[in-house]
């Protein structure tokens, strides 16, 4: 990945919890080769944190927006962060 590298934690809420969103959000980010976690907070929304190109972390952002059929996304707050180099893949957790 010769690109500029970034990371991002994304929360997103709204009905996102049991629709499947966080397969849907692995499935993305995967796609576009990036690396990171989703996972489901106890106050009803959904944290991710990507790394991996800009270009890619855009789409992502993007596709969280729009969620899988069954979601409603009311909110994508973004938090820019330096990449750790924590994550060797894109996994559900």
């Amino acid at each position: 990945m010769a690109r500029m590298r970034g990371a991002r934690r994304f929360l997103v809420s709204g009905r996102v919890q049991g629709v499947g969103f966080r397969y849907f959000t692995q499935d993305v980010a995967r796609r576009h080769g990036l690396a990171g976690i989703v996972r489901n907070l106890a106050d009803g929304r959904v944290e991710v944190v990507a790394e991996g190109g800009a270009d890619a972390l855009t789409h992502l952002e993007a596709a969280m927006w729009r969620g899988p059929s069954h979601a409603r996304v009311e909110h994508v707050d973004v938090e820019m962060m330096p990449p750790s180099g924590a994550y060797l893949d894109f996994r559900v957790g």
